[in-house]
């Protein structure tokens, strides 16, 4: 029998935790968060993940399925799986490479949101010697200051445990992560915070590829500076919930 993830509020199966109010707001905010990356064409064909973990769980969590555009997704297409990438709850198969690298950043990290994609700006970063944001640039990238993991070996597909456990453990504690060759991991407390946080990352990334472009020197804020304006955002987060917010009346469920 699977034990109980909401004591008190939930009964005792997968469907049962599937269909909870709290899941259910969880399955809306996840499948809002897709159709928000499709709508800021930061989506790939009907690749990439993302996943938030059940409320009181460390060995579930809810993912978009296998096959659909991000723009077609809503609530009832989410899928509920274990960290062995069991299917629990919901109409749709997984992705492969989606339990291995949501799994172990899951349960390595300890994040509750892990959002993974290829998006254009950030993954282009990734394809060069730096590898990732400078966050001394844009008042944007700031906010980025002492999150950001790099991880720069690429080595394939993360077609098994060990290479989505490789990429969990270059997190190095960060919830933003830079993956060679690769794309980005972007992390978090909550939905909305951590798609407010992909979002300005790619603005910031495209910030910095336009600039590069110009041909001219870049110019550097302080880090002392930059560090300074990452806690000013990091200690008001009431915009990352109203953009969200906005975001669902733009962007209702199909």
């Amino acid at each position: 029998m699977v034990e109980t993830i909401i004591k008190g509020n939930i009964r005792d199966t997968p469907e049962a935790q599937y269909a909870h109010p709290r899941v259910r707001k969880l399955r809306e905010d996840l499948a809002l968060a897709l159709r928000a990356a499709a709508h800021h064409d930061l989506s790939e064909g009907v690749c990439n993940h993302f996943s938030v973990l059940l409320p009181g769980a460390a060995d579930r969590y809810l993912i978009n399925p296998r096959g659909l555009h991000w723009s077609e997704i809503g609530p009832d297409d989410i899928v509920l799986i274990d960290v062995q990438g069991k299917v629990l709850a919901g109409r749709h198969r997984v992705e492969p490479t989606a339990l291995f690298i949501h799994g172990a950043v899951h349960r390595l990290t300890g994040h509750s949101v892990v959002l993974h994609c290829h998006m254009p700006y950030a993954t282009a970063l990734t394809l060069t010697t730096d590898r990732a944001l400078d966050p001394t640039l844009s008042q944007n990238a700031m906010r980025y200051m002492n999150r950001i993991a790099i991880d720069t070996k690429y080595n394939g597909l993360a077609l098994d445990d060990a290479e989505g456990e490789r990429i969990a453990r270059a997190m190095a504690g960060k919830d933003v992560a830079f993956l060679a060759n690769h794309g980005v991991i972007v992390a978090g407390a909550t939905v909305a915070h951590a798609y407010d946080d992909l979002y300005y990352l790619e603005r910031s990334c495209l910030h910095q590829v336009i600039a590069q472009q110009t041909g001219r020197p870049l110019a550097p804020v302080d880090a002392t500076l930059a560090a300074r304006v990452a806690a000013q955002i990091q200690g008001e987060r009431e915009q990352s919930d109203l953009f969200f917010e906005a975001l669902r009346r733009m962007l209702p469920a199909p």
